[in-house]
């Protein structure tokens, strides 16, 4: 192109734009709203997929969820074994999770960790093994030009791992020079203190490894919780991604055949634990301390858990919205972060929470505030807007958990193992827009009575109880002022530290 065509076409673009701008600035702008909060948005319509339309029986009864989605070359396959650290010897807590880890790291079948770490780099293929409290869950992510080898290689992990002595040495020192840290952290201090008083120190929500459990650990350990867990027996498969389904359930019978399954465990031992309510305390020199406070709460499938679960938006999981957050940050400076949790669990009680850290001297006031707008949500019904922002947030969030195909495999997997009601997800918003609130408060009266709660601080007891130099709140006024003082345990042993 020479330079006088090359003009004339730039030329000829500028006009063409600006006619456009023109064109553009001459149309009515009428329609724009004065204000952001007068535009009216179209309403979201959305309907949740529904398990039955993705879920698949392999021929030996093995349950798969399956997604396809072309937009990537690529494959994403898990499956989730149950049993985790639900089934660690009580002797021998963490078992399941070295277990998981050496899945990964200690080579499969007769290829040595560096050989199998080598050749899953060179096939671009990802692959993870984690234990968590009641599952254990084996990742594999692979372009799907390479999948069948990288099956292959998946299962022959999951079947033969090869606990590498060596690499199980290098686990253990690494766990060793973790608990080390252990105290380092006050956050860890007060999460470890905090599950021992709501579900008891030798129960598996509790129980953590000592220098001593983690130096006796042995492949035939690990071999032994491996049989437990990892067999197709009691296993839920998803896989998503760029293949074509009965290709794909072809692929995972060939790759399963002659894996023998096992029996699935006995459901997750009940914490037999009581909590205490009362003022405890662990001893650290910080200069904030770090509070939680609360009680045991309800199983994920009560009657109450949709309008517990509202009340704990407006009370402090809210975000900015959120009592908890209005008072103490916003109207008081006294703590960065507060908030309230609701923990849920399927075979027993979880627990309900408030947790922030403050300065030493308005750690007492903080508390007391806190504590105090559970006492008033429980006494008068919330506002019109609060449960209308509250509704809101839960409904126009619910989409999010099926925002992906492996997000909504992984939903199924869990409604699978749990027996979660199959229409729960289909009529889950209906329920909450029913939530009224006098609902609300009557379960705020039933479930978050102050008088059951525990209050748990970590920090300079001697710089916290005086309270704020105005005289707003002392440590005095909870419970009496009677205090226990819990004492801080040795990092490697857990074994009690002398109180000073």
């Amino acid at each position: 192109m020479n330079y006088l065509v090359f003009k004339n076409t730039v030329c000829a673009h500028l006009i063409s734009g600006i006619f456009a701008m023109n064109l553009f600035c001459a149309t009515p702008v009428s329609a724009i709203p004065p204000r952001p909060e007068a535009i009216e948005f179209q309403k979201l319509e959305f309907t949740p997929p529904r398990a039955t339309d993705f879920r698949r029986m392999l021929s030996d009864g093995t349950i798969v969820f399956v997604a396809e989605s072309h937009e990537f070359p690529l494959i994403k396959l898990s499956i989730t074994f149950k049993g985790g650290d639900s089934l660690d010897p009580e002797s021998t807590p963490g078992l399941a999770s070295v277990m998981a880890r050496m899945v990964r790291e200690g080579g499969a079948g007769d290829m040595k960790p560096g050989m199998f770490d080598e050749t899953l780099d060179f096939l671009a293929t990802e692959v993870s093994v984690s234990a968590g409290n009641t599952f254990t869950t084996a990742r594999m992510n692979s372009l799907s030009d390479n999948f069948d080898e990288s099956l292959n290689l998946f299962v022959t992990m999951l079947r033969k791992p090869a606990f590498d002595k060596q690499r199980l040495e290098v686990a253990k020192a690494r766990l060793l020079e973790s608990l080390k840290q252990r105290n380092d952290n006050a956050s860890s201090i007060l999460g470890r203190e905090w599950k021992a008083m709501l579900y008891g120190r030798t129960h598996f929500e509790a129980s953590q490894p000592t220098a001593s459990s983690v130096e006796a650990i042995r492949r035939e350990q690990l071999q032994t919780i491996h049989q437990k867990i990892i067999h197709p027996g009691n296993m839920i498969v998803a896989v998503s991604g760029d293949f074509a389904i009965e290709e794909i359930l072809e692929k995972l019978t060939k790759a399963f055949n002659g894996w023998e399954s096992g029996a699935v465990d006995a459901s997750p031992e009940i914490p037999k634990a009581v909590l205490v309510p009362g003022l405890y305390h662990v001893q650290k020199d910080i200069p904030q301390g770090k509070v939680v406070l609360g009680k045991r709460g309800i199983v994920r499938d009560d009657p109450d858990a949709i309008p517990l679960l509202l009340l704990n938006e407006i009370l402090g999981a809210g975000g900015f919205t959120s009592r908890l957050m209005q008072k103490v940050r916003s109207n008081e400076g006294l703590a960065y972060s507060v908030r309230s949790i609701l923990s849920q669990r399927v075979d027993y009680p979880g627990a309900f929470q408030a947790t922030f850290e403050s300065k030493n001297p308005t750690v007492a006031l903080a508390t007391k505030i806190v504590l105090g707008e559970i006492a008033l949500i429980r006494d008068q019904p919330v506002s019109d807007a609060e449960i209308e922002v509250a509704k809101q947030g839960l409904i126009e969030t619910f989409p999010r958990q099926f925002e992906s195909k492996p997000a909504t495999l992984q939903v199924f997997v869990n409604d699978e193992w749990t027996n979660r009601p199959k229409d729960y997800w289909r009529n889950f918003r209906e329920k909450v827009s029913s939530v009224t609130k006098e609902d609300l408060l009557r379960v705020a009266q039933k479930h978050l009575d102050p008088s059951q709660m525990a209050i748990l601080v970590v920090g300079n007891w001697e710089a916290i109880a005086p309270g704020d130099l105005e005289g707003r709140a002392t440590m005095k006024d909870f419970f009496g002022g009677d205090v226990k003082h819990l004492p801080l345990r040795d990092p490697l042993t857990l074994d009690p530290l002398p109180l000073d």
